[in-house]
Formats: C-alpha cells, sequence, structure tokens
C-alpha cells in the first residue's frame, strides 16, 4: 500500500504516528531531553531574528535582539517596528513560528520544575514516614 511507503519518508501519516519519537538517538519522554531541545529551539529562534533584523532593518545588535525577544513573547512595546516590507512578512511568519516555540519552550520548563518540585516533595514526606515508623 501506498501509505506504508510514504510513512517511511513522512512520520507524520497516520498509522505511524510520531514514529521520529521512537528513535534510539534520543529519548524523548525524558524531560531533560525535552528541556533541551525545547531551549535550544527557542535560542536558535531568537538567534535567527537577530541576524535577520540587523540585516533587513539595519538595526543594532542589541535593538535586533530586543525587538526578537519581544515578538516571540508577545510583549510588543512598539518602539521598534519593521520599516521595509520584506522584514514585516518576515515578522508575521516569524512571530507566529516563534510564539509556538517560546510557549512550548516554556510549558517545558515548567513541566520538568512541577516534576522536580513533586520528587522532592514525595521525598521528603517518604522520610518523615520513615522517621514516623521508627519511633
Amino acid at each position: 500500500m501506498q501509505v506504508g511507503l510514504l510513512s517511511n519518508v513522512i512520520p507524520f501519516i497516520p498509522g505511524r504516528r510520531f514514529s521520529f519519537m521512537k528513535s534510539k538517538l534520543f529519548n524523548w519522554s525524558n524531560l531533560r531531553v525535552q528541556l533541551f531541545v525545547a531551549l535550544s529551539a527557542l535560542v536558535g529562534m531568537i538567534s535567527i531574528g537577530t541576524v535577520v533584523y540587523h540585516n533587513m532593518e539595519g538595526w543594532s545588535w542589541a535593538d535586533s535582539f530586543y525587538f526578537s525577544v519581544c515578538s516571540i513573547t508577545t510583549v510588543g512595546y512598539g518602539d521598534l517596528a519593521p520599516t521595509t516590507e520584506g522584514a514585516r512578512l518576515f515578522t508575521a511568519f516569524y512571530v507566529l513560528v516563534g510564539v509556538a516555540v517560546a510557549f512550548t519552550a516554556l510549558g517545558v520548563l515548567g513541566a520538568n520544575y512541577l516534576r522536580r518540585s513533586q520528587e522532592i516533595l514525595l521525598g521528603i514526606r517518604s522520610v518523615q514516614e520513615s522517621e514516623e515508623a521508627d519511633v
């Protein structure tokens, strides 16, 4: 069947959902791996935006970085704005992708924090229960 043939090339075809996550290269269920990938994507997005705005708008590196961070975190102070059509078009796609990457990275960071907090609290509870059992 053709779907089976294509599913080896494109991992998102139904029937082989998320087969890329079964890779032996990474353990995708590990939160540290997820955190590393999410933060790397976030840093990559900010870097791409900084370079593009520096080259397209002629802004300083600091202004380009500032605008990139403000754009993908949806802050948008309005003190800087792209003036060329190319930069505006880039900004439209950059914000769509960047916001998704930023919120995903923050979500993974929050999940990692909650998991670590839960592990610490469960560790404290088990120590208290073992001390009570000894009494």
